[in-house]
């Protein structure tokens, strides 16, 4: 007769761990996904290639000006810009890592 109340004690003494063995779960999958991902390098110095790859990337929707150019991480640069072929106009997002990773394209309104 001791034993299932052996059994309920030591049940009802691991609840309030359960919320930390589960938040310590986590916290070891996230590391294991961190950890295959490999420490991001960081790409500053590749910032006019970004600039240009960018630019080719947007040039056949027209004459490409680039707004702005940002390292918005470590590993990640965001170059904004326009691109006008005289009757259309376009803006781009382009994000770039390595290599061209993300581009975005939205037609302009025409001007009044």
């Amino acid at each position: 007769m001791k034993h299932p109340l052996l059994i309920a004690s030591l049940l009802l003494a691991t609840i309030p761990l359960g919320g930390c063995v589960a938040g310590m779960a986590v916290g070891a999958v996230d590391m294991a996904v961190r950890g295959a991902r490999g420490k991001p390098e960081n790409n500053a110095a590749l910032l006019p290639t970004a600039v240009q790859a960018c630019s080719a990337r947007a040039a056949p929707y027209g004459t490409v000006k680039v707004i702005d150019k940002q390292q918005v991480s470590i590993d990640r640069i965001k170059v904004w810009g326009t691109a006008d072929n005289g009757t259309t106009r376009h803006s781009f997002e382009c994000t770039y890592g390595k290599k061209i990773t993300s581009f975005k394209l939205r037609a302009l309104p025409a001007a009044r």
